[in-house]
């Protein structure tokens, strides 16, 4: 009789060990009350994707939420394995940036089936069903790309001669490499004057777009201009330029996005030639929408986050109290 009852207890314990180790109550939550969050992080491809994982660690501990978290090294097989196991977790809610915008409704659909609701941030998916997740927080990448056209259109309004530009594009099939893509071209061709003579992806990491812009330089002899997507592959391409004896800001002109640190420094030096914001500081607003997603509140699909751009004299200014 001692024994079973002995059994019975270890049992118990063992039970509750479990229970503790996977950090969610009953109904998913953590035993505690606290939300849970699962967020299936893109990697830590640059420095913008370095703070923006800083911001929602630290935001979640702000606001008193359990995270669960995961880097997908820019693998979107790693994201949804990450997804899947959120959902066997049972969290109450589930925030990524998609790897890509394609292939995402059969984990989502399973997410939804769950009942676990879903945010997406910085990044969107292509898919048709907007019900598969409850909004989208981001930054609005075509606008990013238009504001960068009208900088290069408005430089050159003046000039009569071709104006040829190279294009580092980030991730290929990922959302912000097609939008800053799409938004810039929108805006230049409308003259004939300006015209890419290359395009080619560098990952949104240093190392490729160092690599990238020394097969441009190669094979062409006139860049005039070049636009990155993102401020690592433009601080990559300006070792690749001065490699070349060539002077980053004055030889070719450069037009990058995200305003990390490291890139308003080559701002302010006169090596990039205007930055566009692209704000990684999500964090509060993720905590505030997963609060009010797994209350069951109405939140808006899209909610965009406010930036603006920087020339050489405001990154100047900018500098001193810049978070990342």
């Amino acid at each position: 009789m001692f024994k079973r009852i002995s059994a019975l207890v270890l049992v118990g314990v063992t039970t509750l060990a479990m229970a503790g180790c996977s950090g969610s109550g009953g109904s998913g939550g953590s035993s505690d009350g606290k939300i849970v969050m699962g967020f299936a992080q893109v990697g830590a491809e640059s420095g913008w994707r370095t703070a923006n994982t800083k911001s929602v660690q630290e935001s979640a501990k702000s606001a008193g939420v359990e995270l669960k978290f995961s880097d997908a090294q820019q693998k979107q097989e790693n994201q949804i394995k990450a997804i899947r196991s959120y959902i066997q977790q049972k969290v109450d809610v589930i925030a990524f940036s998609p790897v890509v915008e394609s292939g995402w409704d059969t984990v989502l659909n399973e997410a939804r089936n769950a009942k676990i609701p879903v945010i997406l941030t910085d990044r969107a998916v292509d898919s048709q069903d907007k019900s598969l997740y409850k909004t989208f927080l981001g930054s609005d990448f075509v606008e990013e790309g238009k504001k960068a056209g009208q900088w290069l259109v408005d430089q050159y309004k003046d000039g009569t001669d071709q104006v040829n530009i190279v294009q580092l594009e980030g991730t290929t099939g990922s959302a912000p490499a097609n939008d800053r893509k799409e938004g810039f071209e929108q805006v230049i061709s409308a003259d004939p004057r300006f015209k890419v003579i290359a395009s080619q992806t560098g990952d949104f990491t240093r190392a490729k777009g160092k690599e990238v812009m020394e097969a441009f330089l190669k094979a062409n002899p006139k860049i005039d201009v070049l636009y990155a997507h993102n401020d690592d592959m433009a601080l990559g391409a300006i070792e690749a330029i001065e490699g070349a004896g060539k002077a980053p800001g004055k030889d070719i002109k450069i037009i990058s996005v995200d305003a990390v640190h490291d890139g308003m420094q080559a701002l302010a030096d006169g090596k990039i030639s205007f930055i566009v914001e692209c704000s990684p500081l999500l964090g509060p607003q993720l905590m505030d929408l997963a609060k009010k997603v797994v209350k069951g509140e109405q939140v808006p699909d899209r909610v965009v986050t406010e930036e603006t751009t920087f020339t050489q004299e405001q990154a100047k200014d900018a500098l001193p109290g810049r978070k990342y």
